[in-house]
């Protein structure tokens, strides 16, 4: 038994935070039936496809049922309406107002059904004074201090300002609200009541920053050391074989400068006046990494470094693979990260959940469903008969794309 089973989700989501949270509380063993417009989600136009279905929806949109239906008509809000009074949960990611605009806000559900768990997911908060302003992933992290980060990280390695190459704030606003779901759960099974969950993408981003502490405050740094235990400025090597690799923190940190000392047995650039402190190890570094790559090249290969430098007292190392290369290691032999989904004639490999529940994995999800692959199964479930469906399809509220 999966730890969310006899759970049920009503998903107004789409794109990508929301369906990240959906998805998490489905590989959870949720119910939850996927809210679609006829217009569709926009994820479906990403790129690249699987017999026309786009990579991106099929990654996100696993293990749901889809009800495709047109809101804009009063008697599809009903029929929604009704199928939230029943459910445990409710998630969606519109701009601010928009649930209100459908008469399907937390105030009104929760009139109906007192123990609903409402997860609102936004670019900056349901009543800010941003409430209003379009948001995705890259222009929330420009706007918290994100992509100042990593300009800053990076600096004149840059050619010219580029942004980071994942969507972080829609991902972790993502976790974020599956976190704030279970929350909700928890907190029902004591009071019994339900509750509104505001999760905004700006605050997610200043929550999820390791170097907020050191960027908005003046703290102590006599000695100028890196920041943040210096693992964002861990170097990468070239090994003799030509692969990349990486050694966690960075040799101007004192902890660690001591420790690559002791690995190189070199314990003589410990004295060496170039490198007593991290105020002139920065001044001195081409000299002080020249030394490290020196000994770098004596490995021929990653498994000798390895050998050599993670064992008691050293420092972790990585090779830098590609996505494909990982799930060939040993690692993903044994633990069976992905699984495999039949999408017309192709066969398409999808990240598994990442938990381990008493030894045993999420499992696979059955395929991203097309439009209105459930709805008369949804609709004859919430009590409408075929003669009410059949007429919300001739009226056009209901749209069902069939398989090609």
């Amino acid at each position: 038994m999966k730890p969310l089973e006899g759970i049920s989700v009503i998903d107004f989501t789409r794109v990508l935070a929301g369906p990240t949270c959906t998805r998490i509380l489905a590989e959870l063993g949720a119910s939850v039936i996927k809210i679609e417009p006829p217009s569709g989600d926009l994820a479906r136009a990403g790129s690249p496809t699987a017999d026309g279905v786009a990579g991106y929806f099929l990654q996100l949109n696993g293990g749901k049922r889809n009800l495709c239906i047109d809101l804009n008509w009063p008697e599809a809000r009903k029929v929604v309406f009704d199928l939230c009074t029943n459910a445990d949960v409710v998630v969606e990611n519109f701009r601010p107002g928009t649930m209100t605009s459908f008469g399907l806000q937390y105030e009104a559900i929760s009139a109906a059904n007192p123990k609903i768990i409402f997860v609102s997911m936004s670019g900056y908060g349901q009543h800010s004074p941003w409430s209003g302003r379009p948001a995705f992933a890259t222009t929330v992290q420009a706007e918290a201090g994100a992509t100042a980060t990593v300009l800053a990280h990076y600096g004149e390695n840059l050619h010219s300002p580029a942004n980071d190459s994942s969507s972080h704030a829609d991902l972790y606003t993502g976790l974020e609200g599956a976190i704030a779901v279970l929350a909700g759960l928890n907190k029902r099974a004591s009071t019994g009541k339900g509750t509104h969950a505001d999760v905004s993408m700006m605050a997610t981003m200043l929550n999820v920053n390791e170097r907020l502490h050191a960027q908005i405050n003046t703290l102590d740094n006599e000695n100028n050391e890196p920041w943040a235990l210096s693992a964002p400025d861990s170097p990468l090597f070239k090994l003799a074989d030509g692969s990349l690799v990486t050694l966690i923190t960075s040799p101007v940190w004192s902890p660690a400068f001591s420790r690559y000392c002791t690995m190189m047995g070199r314990n003589d650039l410990k004295s060496d006046t170039r490198f007593l402190s991290p105020d002139l190890r920065p001044q001195n570094y081409e000299h002080l990494m020249t030394e490290v790559r020196s000994w770098m090249h004596t490995f021929r290969t990653f498994g000798e470094l390895e050998a050599q430098v993670s064992g008691a007292g050293g420092l972790a190392v990585g090779r830098v693979r590609e996505p494909n290369e990982a799930l060939e290691s040993t690692w993903a032999e044994a633990m069976q990260p992905t699984y495999e989904i039949q999408v017309g004639d192709r066969s398409v490999r999808l990240p598994k959940g990442p938990w381990l529940f008493d030894g045993q994995d999420s499992g696979a999800l059955s395929p991203a469903a097309n439009q209105g692959a459930h709805n008369r199964e949804i609709l004859l479930e919430s009590g409408l008969d075929e003669g009410a469906i059949n007429d919300l399809y001739v009226r056009g509220i209901l749209r069902e794309v069939k398989s090609s």
